[in-house]
């Protein structure tokens, strides 16, 4: 891969670079951490809503695969709860932003969160899945009946484990987030 200034620059790569620029990211990162660029879907559909009213939005593929796969799962008595999907590349670097004026460094950032860009969620197809058995995006969800049934069964449904421990890209564990590879 390229870095990310050498391929030519349409508008979402250009964007993409304005706020590598500003935020004070390397240019370089991706290549070195070996992160594909991640563009956002012209389409997506709610793929849930949680009960307080709040919307998740996915790829159509992405969102018949999860239902699917939550459905598979409650037949087994094993409830999964979204907590997270589609983010836009603009939200991220808001993100980023609210934790530099906390005080992080982009460095310790960078390692629990994907740069703008290059985050699975900005493909519509990455999903935080929670576990009413523990608290939301923590590690210990690994030791939860939702976590054990993803191991076992979710790529049956095309859902990967993106993160595991000691990943090539970089960042820490993250037991929670799994993204859909189907077509």
């Amino acid at each position: 891969m390229q870095p990310m200034l050498a391929e030519q620059l349409d508008d979402y790569l250009s964007r993409i670079r304005r706020i590598f620029v500003e935020l004070g990211i390397p240019e370089d990162l991706p290549t070195a951490r070996g992160l594909e660029l991640c563009r956002e879907p012209t389409e997506l559909v709610v793929g849930e809503t949680r009960p307080q009213g709040r919307e998740f939005y996915l790829t159509a593929a992405a969102a018949t695969a999860w239902h699917a796969l939550k459905l598979a799962a409650a037949e087994e008595g094993i409830a999964l709860l979204m907590v997270s999907a589609f983010r836009s590349a603009d939200y991220q670097a808001d993100i980023i932003r609210r934790k530099l004026g906390k005080g992080q460094t982009i460095d310790e950032i960078l390692r629990v969160l994907a740069p703008p860009g290059y985050s699975e969620h900005h493909s519509g197809r990455a999903i935080d899945i929670g576990s009413d058995e523990c608290p939301e995006l923590g590690e210990q969800f690994e030791n939860t009946r939702a976590f054990h049934w993803l191991a076992n069964n979710a790529q049956r449904f095309e859902f990967c484990l993106s993160f595991p421990r000691d990943n090539p890209f970089g960042y820490v564990y993250e037991p929670w987030h799994w993204c859909y590879r189907g077509d």
